[in-house]
């Protein structure tokens, strides 16, 4: 019987065994878990392999800078999930963000962002890459006209983020593909609210997709990284050479790290989606709340849009209170289970006050302009016991209001 060779390709593996076996590459040993390679660098047999290394003509290992064994696994199965040509691990996310837009862009171009973003983000686009002549223009995100003002010929990239931290806004992706494509700019989206198990922009239209892999992908606390997922062309002609050269390179041991967290990945963000769903649809009617956002609730005003786009509602709950800052700080005062903690996608759910912390840095204006008031908290569920975090925001909320 002849063999179905098409099963025994990676790329048709279904999204768990991706998970679990995407990329693996055994070593000698012959070891059950993925060896972690903490070498920087690597020795050729001889003077000829190494020049051939070094002029592409041999694929071969050269620097970890460049490339490593266990950096190439965690890659090749992003890869794998997310349907990419290609992938480059980082060392954190806003490396991520940053390498993917200025390894691309060159003084007198034109970026064109969706206004809620976050903290670090905003301060890429309106502040740090200004400094080298490239222009810019934040738009409301879900407004479609405005887009379409707002991108031109001359426009070289477009950069979303959807849902958006803290206020979930979510955007239109296939819409915006299309005007950005119109005049010939790129569309560069961050998914981390969405991780590649709930929304692949790439099936959008997207050109580049990134990804923090501190928040989901490693789910745990325990590291930073961060990756590009592109087209080989893209990664080959413009993003390599960007990250060889400038250095923000994911490190081995973080790379091991988030090659087991993939592993994972589907069944913590499922549950975490589901419990986050449920906790919002309780806070709706928990006195002192005043509005709760979450992407798949009727109350969304984008609620259809983020059905279509997104197979769950996310991790990442945002409610606001019947009072300002100083009842929002005595709320997290009074939780018992749920830590203070600007992070997110952890398998302990944290809180954070956005206006104090993750969003101090855009200003007081832009954060009354896409609506992060004093009165907001952003909640990321973990996998503790749905009633459990009820209990523990009910009690912290009535306590106060």
């Amino acid at each position: 019987m002849k063999a179905d060779t098409e099963n025994f390709d990676p790329d048709n593996w279904g999204e768990a065994t991706k998970l679990v076996r995407g990329g693996l590459e055994r070593s000698q040993f012959g070891e059950t878990s993925e060896a972690l390679f903490l070498n920087s660098g690597f020795v050729y047999p001889d003077g000829e392999t190494a020049a051939a290394r070094f002029a592409g003509e041999d694929d071969g290992f050269v620097y970890s800078r460049y490339g490593n064994p266990t950096v190439s696994m965690f890659e090749e199965r992003l890869r794998l999930l997310e349907g990419a040509e290609a992938c480059y691990g980082t060392a954190s996310g806003m490396a991520a963000v940053f390498t993917s837009l200025a390894c691309q862009m060159k003084a007198g171009d034109h970026v064109v962002a969706s206004r809620a973003l976050f903290g670090s983000c905003f301060q890429i686009i309106t502040n740090i890459l200004p400094r080298f002549g490239i222009t810019f223009e934040l738009v409301d995100g879900k407004d479609l006209d405005a887009w379409r003002k707002a991108v031109v010929p001359g426009t070289k990239c477009v950069f979303v983020e959807t849902p958006s931290n803290p206020t979930l806004e979510i955007i239109d992706l296939a819409a915006v593909c299309d005007i950005a494509h119109a005049v010939g700019a790129r569309v560069v989206v961050d998914n981390v609210f969405a991780t590649p198990i709930l929304q692949k922009p790439l099936e959008y239209g997207a050109d580049i997709v990134i990804y923090s892999g501190t928040k989901h992908i490693d789910g745990q606390g325990r590291c930073l990284g961060g990756a590009i997922l592109s087209t080989e062309e893209f990664k080959e002609d413009e993003l390599k050479p960007m990250i060889r050269h400038t250095g923000p390179s994911l490190s081995p041991f973080n790379a091991w790290v988030l090659l087991k967290g993939l592993e994972t990945l589907k069944l913590r963000v499922r549950e975490q989606s589901r419990s986050a769903l449920t906790i919002a649809n309780t806070l709706q009617s928990v006195p002192g709340v005043t509005n709760v956002i979450y992407p798949h609730l009727d109350s969304h005003p984008q609620a259809d849009l983020s059905r279509r786009q997104m197979s769950l509602g996310g991790t990442v709950v945002t409610f606001t209170l019947n009072g300002g800052r100083d009842e929002a700080f005595d709320v997290l005062r009074k939780l018992s289970i749920i830590d203070i903690s600007n992070n997110l996608g952890d398998a302990k759910s944290l809180i954070t006050h956005p206006a104090s912390t993750t969003h101090r840095n855009i200003g007081e204006e832009e954060r009354a302009r896409v609506g992060i008031g004093e009165d907001m908290l952003r909640l990321s569920v973990g996998l503790e016991e749905t009633e459990d975090l009820i209990a523990d925001l009910s009690r912290a909320i009535g306590t106060v209001l």
